[in-house]
């Protein structure tokens, strides 16, 4: 049966249908909540859902991340704090719209095109992954190493600024996920003679400590009280605005999608670049950009939420996280007992399908929950931290103790909270640990499966990446990421080091 036959499923189950929505909205909840990630969400119900039944987890995740994402412009528009780091580029113009009343419209803007977006992605998830799918089965095990070696590689050439930190944060994350008892000799490593290490680091734990607990110790610092504004004015674009902004729309939902597909990136990058597409391919702008323009507003959103139907698309065809979110999908998936790979439509079509209606359910419930109870909803987001951060630190212990009912985790989850910690202190990315963590034993199933094939003969692999056409464009990618980055990487440090060795003007 085509999977497309369980695309209705979420819309004929009441409980799924509840489940999708109450998943939107608490991602809404948390995403809007300042300093809060839709990865600590997501982690926290991975922890939390894992005795549940596949469908009902995946389709809870499903909903939390659309809400999550969406929920981050909330905050930016009327707080100037993103909610996420992908709200950030909603903070440029929604902010000057709030400070000129119109809160209200810009409010409207970021719903109506985030649910475009939305749909959008979906659409492009649900006719390019079969396809998608159908191409990965002619992939090499050797293929697959290369694919997430240039998946760790794009972390650091894309999603951060610093290259050394994002490579070095990704292998340490790598050596994290290789310790414990090897799965074919069942050799010890990196154990240290500790009977609990054999069984390995859990990498939820590490997540919930990176992503919860490491920013319950960051916020901490910052316990200031935030100004509201109030919501008032128009809600909703009128048709004749709607269908002039909707070419804009497509070309950042397009972009979205494309740059959500590309393992590490996610919707940080996607919004910032459909900003900047923004701001060169508009000519007649509502307003000046960073003044309130409608379409700095729209722009980002749209490829923010387009974004989410990219980051799956390698996630279930390839077993590859799009995003930290979806490095965390990913984990729920294993722990599940499924393994995402180009036979996961064909093995488990309603798995897909669910996935498929989940989506447009959590898409229109973005709309539903973004317009209900504007001005309530901006009180919610200014809890008290000194009342919110203990709640978040008390479900991480509670998330991580209900992995394996061990205390054991509990441990690692606070030791990854501190070392998380230290690492947004010193602007260590922690993205690329979390895909390090995920993909390290992943490559190193793949290579050891491409070295059996060669029969133990690295001249042999070697030989094949220049001989296979698939194995020849990743090397490629890989040999020219590495050859771009590198002199530019080289060139800024060597720029900033002029700087600050330039004397001073002596008046």
């Amino acid at each position: 049966m085509a999977w497309f036959e369980y695309l209705l499923i979420p819309f004929t189950d009441p409980k799924l249908f509840f489940i999708a929505a109450f998943g939107t909205f608490a991602g809404f909840i948390i995403g809007a909540l300042p300093g809060l990630s839709v990865t600590m969400a997501a982690t926290l119900l991975v922890s939390l859902s894992y005795t549940w039944d596949t469908i009902p987890a995946i389709v809870l995740i499903i909903g939390v991340f659309f809400g999550g994402v969406y929920g981050g412009s909330r905050s930016a528009i009327l707080l100037n704090i993103p909610g996420t780091p992908s709200s950030l580029a909603a903070t440029f113009d929604g902010y000057p719209l709030a400070q000129r009343g119109e809160s209200g419209l810009a409010i409207g803007y970021a719903t109506v095109y985030s649910v475009l977006g939305g749909l959008l992605g979906i659409a492009v998830l649900a006719t390019a992954s079969p396809l998608i799918s159908s191409i990965a089965l002619s992939f090499a095990p050797r293929d697959y190493f290369l694919m997430m070696l240039l998946g760790i590689l794009v972390v650091g050439s894309v999603g951060s600024k610093d290259l050394p930190k994002s490579i070095f944060v990704a292998g340490l994350g790598m050596i994290i996920g290789l310790v414990g008892m090897d799965s074919l000799t069942g050799v010890d490593r990196f154990t240290f003679g500790s009977v609990e290490l054999k069984g390995g680091i859990n990498f939820i734990a590490c997540m919930l400590g990176l992503f919860g607990l490491a920013e319950v110790l960051h916020q901490l610092r910052h316990l200031k009280k935030n100004r509201m504004n109030d919501i008032s004015g128009q809600f909703l674009p009128s048709c004749a605005q709607f269908l002039r902004f909707l070419p804009l729309s497509i070309r950042t939902s397009a972009i979205g999608v494309l740059i959500g597909s590309l393992p590490g990136a996610g919707g940080e990058i996607a919004s910032l670049m459909a900003y900047d597409h923004a701001k060169r391919t508009v000519k007649k702008p509502s307003r000046p950009f960073g003044k309130g323009a409608y379409e700095g507003v729209l722009a980002p959103d749209t490829a923010n939420m387009s974004a989410i139907g990219g980051a799956l698309i390698p996630m279930l065809t390839l077993g590859i996280p799009g995003d930290a979110v979806t490095a965390v999908i990913l984990g729920g998936l294993m722990i599940q007992g499924l393994t995402p790979g180009p036979l996961l439509i064909q093995s488990s079509p309603d798995l897909f399908g669910v996935i498929i209606g989940a989506g447009i359910i959590s898409a229109v419930f973005v709309f539903i929950w973004g317009l209900m109870g504007l001005s309530t909803f901006a009180r919610i987001v200014l809890i008290p931290k000194h009342v919110l951060l203990p709640i978040i630190a008390f479900l991480t212990v509670v998330g991580a103790y209900a992995i394996r009912n061990s205390v054991i985790d509990v441990y690692w989850m606070v030791i990854f909270g501190v070392i998380g910690y230290f690492m947004k202190q010193y602007r260590f990315p922690t993205g690329p640990m979390v895909l390090g963590m995920i993909l390290g034993p992943m490559m190193e199933g793949h290579f050891r499966r491409a070295i059996m094939i060669e029969q133990g003969s690295l001249l042999g692999l070697t030989t094949s990446l220049f001989t296979h056409p698939i194995s020849f464009l990743l090397t490629f990618a890989i040999v020219f990421t590495l050859v771009t980055q590198t002199p530019w990487y080289v060139r800024s440090k060597a720029k900033l080091f002029k700087q600050h060795q330039r004397p001073a003007k002596i008046e």
